[in-house]
Parts: C-alpha cells; sequence; structure tokens
C-alpha cells in the first residue's frame, strides 16, 4: 500500500472570502493545492503555489469551463476508500492519487436569478454542475475527505489541523451541511425553471433541528420546532433560553404573537405586551418599562395569569420587582439585567426567560404560512395600518389623537378576528389596550359583550386602587364616562350594520376607526352622525385567522 505524506486538496470557490488565509493555513499544514480558473489566478498572486486541474487530469479546461473537474483523476481520487485493498490496487494500477479535502463552493445561482432582467441563459450558464459533483463525492467518503462549501466553517477547520487532526465530529457536520447545501441548490434551480418555462410555482422550504416540545396544542399531542437557518432578524430560531421548563407547542405561538405585537407597533417608547391564548389581553408604552408593563397589566389583570410577556427593552430590575405574586410563564426580551435575571430566576424554576438579542432590527420574510390539509397557503405579510385617513362624519377626529388612533389599529390587527380593541391615552403620549374583543363570529359581541365590559371593568380596578390612595372626587361612573369620552376604538373590518356604532355610542366610545366598504356604510355613517361619533375610514382591513 502507497502511503502519501503530502495531503492534497483541491480547491474551487466563487465565493473568495477568506480563502487566500485558508490555503495559507493548509499549506502550512503539508497541504498541495489544487485549483482551477479563477481560483488558482487569485491564490497564485497571493503567492501560493498552485497546481492546475489540468496537471492532474491531463486534459485541459474546455468549452468555457464547463468540463475542468468531471474525470476519473479527481473524482476517483476523492472517492476511492482508503481502507479498501481493491480501490487502493486500482488507484495505484490508474495513477490516481488521493485527495483528502473537496473546498467547493458554487456558481451564484440564487444571486443572479434575484437580479432584474435576468435572461434565462444567464441562469441556465449560473447552474454549476462539476461543483455540486465535487461536494456530493467527498460527502460521501466524508470519513476520508473533508468537505467544506461554506466559508464560515474555514476556522474550525484551522483550529482542528493547528490541534493535531481533523476531527471525524467535525467531518460529519461539514458532510451533512454539503448535502443540505447541494439539495438547497438543486431546489432553487427547480423553483425558477419551473417558474421561467412551466408557468408552475413551486415553494420548497428548509428547516432543520426537530427539537421535540414539551407537547403539542394538547397533552396527549406529539410536537416539534424546526428552526429556518436562513431566517434573519427577531425569531424564535434565534432566541435563546436562559432559564425555565421546555416550551411547548403552545407556548411558540402565544411566543410569536407577542413578539409580531410589538414589532408591529414599533414604538419607540418602553413597550410591554402581555398574550394570552394567541390573543394580546394586555398592550402598552410608558416613560420607563415599569410604567409600561404595570399599563398593559392593568388592560386585563385577570387574564393576565399564567400569560407570557414580551418586551422592547432590557428586562430591568424595577420591572422584574412588579412580578412578585404574579403567575406569569414567559420572558422575552432583547436582553436581561444581570440583577433582574437573578431576580426572575428565583421566582420560579419553570420561569421560561428568552433572550432575543436581535429584536431591533427588521423581519427579513416577506410572506406568511399556513399549513392545511392537503396544502400550503402562502401570502405577504400584513404590513401597515391606513391606506386612507377619511373622516365620514360631521363629528370631527382631531388630530391629537392620531398617535393613539396608531395604537389602537396595531393592537386590534394583532387580535384573533372579529377583533375590537379599545385604546386608552393614560398619560400624555403613553397608551394602553384599555379592553378587547376577540374572535366572535359576530362583530357586535366583540364589542357589546367583551370589548366594551372588559374595558369597564379593566377601568374600575383602576379607578379602585387609585381611590384606595388617594380618594377620587368623582364617581366611578363619572370617571368611567371620562375615560371612555377619550379613547378610541378600532375595528379590524368594515361594520355590515350600524349596530357596532350604537353599542360602541351606549359604551360611550367617540372616536371609532373602521376600513370601511360596508354597502350600508351610508347607514353606518348616518348613525354616527345621529350619535355625534367620530368616524374614520381606514381603507385597510386587518383579518387576523
Amino acid at each position: 500500500m502507497v502511503i502519501f505524506l503530502v495531503k492534497r486538496a483541491l480547491i474551487s470557490v466563487s465565493d473568495k472570502t477568506g480563502i487566500v488565509d485558508f490555503t495559507k493555513t493548509l499549506v502550512a499544514h503539508n497541504f498541495e493545492i489544487i485549483s482551477t480558473g479563477g481560483t488558482a489566478k487569485t491564490l497564485r498572486e497571493a503567492g501560493i503555489s498552485v497546481m492546475d486541474i489540468s496537471d492532474v487530469t491531463g486534459f485541459p479546461e474546455m468549452m468555457d469551463g464547463r468540463v475542468k473537474t468531471l474525470h476519473p483523476k479527481i473524482h476517483g481520487g476523492i472517492l476511492y476508500l482508503r481502507d479498501n485493498s481493491q480501490h487502493v490496487n486500482q488507484a495505484g494500477t490508474h495513477g490516481i492519487s488521493p485527495i483528502d479535502m473537496v473546498v467547493v463552493n458554487l456558481y451564484p445561482f440564487k444571486e443572479t436569478v434575484a437580479k432584474d432582467g435576468v435572461t434565462l441563459n444567464d441562469a441556465i450558464e449560473n447552474i454549476d454542475i462539476g461543483g455540486p459533483t465535487l461536494l456530493r463525492a467527498a460527502a460521501k467518503n466524508y470519513t476520508f475527505v473533508t468537505v467544506v462549501c461554506d466559508p464560515a466553517d474555514y476556522s474550525k477547520i484551522e483550529n482542528e489541523l493547528k490541534a493535531g487532526e481533523i476531527t471525524l465530529s467535525l467531518k460529519e457536520k461539514l458532510m451533512v451541511k454539503a448535502f443540505r447545501h447541494t439539495a438547497d441548490y438543486d431546489g432553487a434551480i427547480d423553483t425558477y425553471l419551473s417558474r421561467t418555462l412551466l408557468q408552475e410555482k413551486v415553494k420548497r422550504f428548509s428547516f432543520v433541528g426537530g427539537e421535540k416540545l414539551r407537547y403539542g396544542e394538547n397533552w396527549h399531542q406529539d410536537a416539534s420546532f424546526y428552526k429556518d437557518v436562513r431566517c434573519g432578524g427577531p425569531s424564535l430560531s434565534n432566541a435563546t433560553q436562559l432559564h425555565g421548563k421546555e416550551l411547548s407547542y403552545n407556548n411558540y405561538i402565544d411566543i410569536d404573537n407577542a413578539l409580531l405585537t410589538l414589532k408591529d407597533l414599533n414604538s419607540e417608547n418602553p413597550s410591554v405586551v402581555i398574550v394570552k391564548h394567541n390573543n394580546p389581553c394586555g398592550l402598552a408604552t410608558g416613560k420607563t418599562l415599569k410604567d409600561a408593563f404595570l399599563a398593559a397589566w392593568d388592560g386585563d389583570p385577570v387574564s393576565a395569569f399564567g400569560s407570557i410577556i414580551c418586551v422592547n427593552r432590557i428586562f430591568d430590575v424595577e420591572t422584574a420587582k412588579c412580578l412578585e405574586k404574579k403567575f406569569i410563564e414567559i420572558i422575552i426580551a432583547p436582553g436581561f439585567d444581570k440583577t433582574a435575571l437573578e431576580i426572575l430566576k428565583n421566582k420560579s424554576e419553570s420561569l421560561r426567560l428568552l433572550e432575543l438579542k436581535d429584536f431591533e432590527k427588521p423581519y427579513d420574510n416577506e410572506f406568511t404560512y399556513k399549513h392545511v390539509t392537503g396544502g400550503l397557503l402562502e401570502q405577504t405579510r400584513d404590513i401597515g395600518l391606513f391606506e386612507k385617513w377619511d373622516c365620514v362624519t360631521k363629528a370631527q377626529f382631531p388630530d391629537s389623537k392620531s398617535g393613539l388612533s396608531k395604537f389602537a389599529m396595531s393592537a386590534c390587527k394583532c387580535i384573533k378576528s372579529n377583533s375590537i380593541s379599545i385604546a386608552f391615552e393614560y398619560e400624555s403620549g403613553y397608551y394602553m389596550l384599555l379592553g378587547m374583543g376577540a374572535g366572535q363570529p359576530n362583530r357586535v359581541d366583540s364589542i357589546r359583550k367583551l370589548g366594551a365590559p372588559k374595558a369597564c371593568a379593566n377601568l374600575k380596578i383602576m379607578y379602585d386602587r387609585m381611590n384606595a390612595v388617594t380618594p377620587m372626587k368623582i364617581s366611578f361612573d363619572e370617571y368611567k364616562t371620562q375615560v371612555f369620552s377619550e379613547c378610541v376604538m378600532a375595528s379590524d373590518a368594515f361594520f355590515p350594520f350600524d349596530d357596532s356604532v350604537v353599542y360602541a355610542s351606549e359604551a360611550g366610545l367617540k372616536y371609532i376607526l373602521s376600513p370601511g366598504g360596508s354597502i350600508r356604510d351610508d347607514e353606518v355613517i348616518a348613525t354616527a352622525n345621529r350619535l355625534g361619533v367620530s368616524l374614520v375610514f381606514t381603507g385597510m382591513r386587518h383579518f387576523l385567522h
């Protein structure tokens, strides 16, 4: 058996990030370098000795580089089993030397087809043939050959070479990554060509991890969470759990709602959302995080029991102290003050604390998806609040309520349809969700039976608390009338009849937002005028199912 003291690495990359330094490390560890075309030129210009692929195969690169690595002396050197005597003898007979590392990344197909005005010919010329073949060959023989498709992995290999050798554990990870990479690459080609040539839409996904959850939507259901590794910005894939027991299926659903609600609110002020059963039952902004939390909690202190809290600031000590004697399932924050973290950890062993460092970054996903039996629904994300601002009543809508109106509609669009939100400016420039009605087949019930009564009940708790500290100079009924007259009520869709306006007015609400668009809009407007209600049509519906 021939023993090769000098190892060989085949390097052919489109993305040349870090390739020079990485190759120098390989040379320092006794690797001989084989390379192709532009990569060979780059390495030579950096003073690295390189063997051309044609020197190995005996054939020149031809057909505009379409044929260069597809040769037995290349693939034989990658694929033969070093511990198989028959393979070794055949390699010796045919003058095939081993290739111990394959460093390849592929033609930029995705980047090419994403450009405006790309032609079919441009796309096809950026379909890599030799690259995927090299990666798959090296990955198949991973116990003997190290395969590298991502510049981010160069440092891992360098560290292991410095320690003595590349471990099997790292080779296994790189092997899986290579097959995943070529699968995604082929999927991108399929998606583009299906759309371009067959006028067929193809949607492919790549999710990893499959982390087992405590249970599914109910205790008897199994559940797992798969991460979208390509998703940037704030997401559950990028969250780090700092404390507490495992998450369940429902926890993930509620966390996502909480995150979406605060991101959509997009307030410059400290903000807090409290979510229960996939609905924000508390939402507020404040001068401080503590102020925002207390106002959000007042939005529904009963439903807040066993809830999920999401904040847009570092979770501080003062806010942590507010949680004493309050049962919370999960807290999500951009970070936690060190002392606050200890307070929360000591509060409960089961309290889950999730850190989301990229909270301030925008989402980079354009679409949302929902699985249904036998298929998948895709839609663009619901972005924005208003398409217009059309006050359709005699009673005008003051400009001073602009901020409160945006808050009210932002809350409304994150509540399950048919949804109603009632928002209150509890302090100048700071807002809270005073009451809401969610998920009713009848929109009137969201107002008459849920939104308005809940707002009244929450306000009574606030009144009693204030009255216990400093006796109020007015009765609760007077206080309620005063507060409700300054609130803004938002509806996620149009009013099919005028009854919603009637019940809102009976509760004392005078400012209403609705998309408009009903065949009975004239009737609704007439009723609002009769009752002295100011009604704005926004032109934008926000159903959430």
